[in-house]
């Protein structure tokens, strides 16, 4: 247990406690949502205590909600009760164990198991005069004093609840397979031969920051000739609720003034490095979901896409090489024309060492 994030409602009667924010999604399992919320019986009014577990899509700012829209859909929510304690009390899982010996006897442990089909934390990234939070798609652990679990006459005060946001997150598989590769054949105009071209990738997985190796090779048949090739990252961002939508954002690009004659072939490989910090002012680009106002990074790629029927914003990438072959003879230009090979990549972040430091934070949302 690296640190205890603690947050206590307004009236101190209730304290949310857990162990760490970010939860592992593994594509197969997920990691269990655990804690505690100390509770002070005397505080409760005859009232009970209540925590749920929700995965929401944020899609507006909350300070829009004006005329009593919602701009938040709640994909996922779990409630359970807490206190008084429920006679079929589940066991206490290790980190309870040593939350509950802090706490002391007030302590009340809650656990959440999350299924398979719920998304990563992604944030999208707002305009330049944006406000408020960001949409995208978010996890609460929230702890609230009221009469019943889930009744929408009942209006439970703020100074009776405590929230912490916590984040659903994967890392790069440890094995890392070799990439992938395509080719395109394409003949143009007053030619009877093709531009043949190839593109293959150092390997499958790379980390957010590292450079991305891109191989291409290119037997030019013809007696047109190549006059230079662009390398790019983008990203497809799949919003996955009522509908499937798919956006796609170039996050990193540059051309290489390599030329190619006639009649004759090339190989080189081209490095390429797509970073959040030359993509700031890009609306709606996907993110990694951050915990207040901490650095982030490009959305990491979304795991398990074809393997299980996710919602929410599904986030993958490719790379594409466009190969500009110039126009000859009389036509000019409109003999001329681009070859267009693409391969996907997932970017994602190592999983990071265990760190086994132990100290109490207080948490901020």
């Amino acid at each position: 247990m690296a640190k205890v994030f603690k947050k206590t409602s307004g009236n101190g009667t209730i304290a949310l406690y857990l162990g760490k924010r970010d939860f592992v999604d593994c594509v197969d399992s997920v990691e269990v949502v655990d804690g505690v919320v100390k509770v002070d019986p005397a505080g409760l009014n005859g009232k009970k205590v209540f925590v749920y577990l929700a995965c929401a899509f944020r899609y507006g700012s909350d300070d829009l909600d004006v005329i009593g829209l919602s701009f938040r859909r709640d994909i996922w929510i779990k409630r359970v009760q807490v206190y008084p304690v429920p006679a079929a009390k589940a066991p206490s899982t290790p980190l309870q164990e040593s939350l509950l010996k802090k706490v002391g006897d007030q302590g009340c442990p809650f656990t959440f198991q999350m299924p398979l089909n719920l998304p990563c934390s992604v944030s999208l990234q707002p305009g330049t005069g944006d406000s408020g939070k960001a949409c995208g798609v978010d996890f609460e652990v929230k702890a609230y004093i009221a009469d019943e679990a889930d009744n929408p006459d009942e209006v439970i005060e703020k100074k009776n609840t405590c929230r912490l946001i916590i984040r659903k997150i994967q890392f790069a598989p440890a094995n890392n397979k070799a990439g992938p590769k395509a080719e395109i054949s394409k003949q143009f105009m007053m030619t009877d031969k093709p531009v043949n071209v190839e593109i293959s990738l150092e390997k499958e997985i790379y980390y957010h920051g590292d450079p991305i190796s891109v191989n291409v090779k290119i037997n030019n048949e013809t007696t047109k000739t190549v006059k230079k090739i662009k390398v790019s990252v983008e990203q497809l961002t799949s919003v996955v609720l009522y509908s499937s939508d798919t956006y796609s954002k170039e996050v990193c690009a540059q051309e290489f003034g390599e030329t190619v004659g006639a009649n004759s072939t090339f190989e080189k490989s081209f490095q390429v490095v797509p970073l959040l910090a030359d993509n700031k002012d890009k609306r709606g680009l996907a993110v990694d979901g951050r915990l207040k106002d901490e650095d982030t990074n490009l959305a990491s790629t979304t795991l398990g896409q074809g393997e299980r029927e996710l919602q929410g914003i599904l986030v993958s990438y490719k790379v594409k090489v466009t190969v500009t072959v110039s126009g000859g003879g009389m036509l000019g230009g409109l003999t001329g024309s681009d070859v267009v090979v693409e391969v996907p990549v997932t970017l994602m972040s190592p999983k990071p060492a265990e760190v086994t430091d132990v100290n109490m934070e207080p948490a901020e949302g």
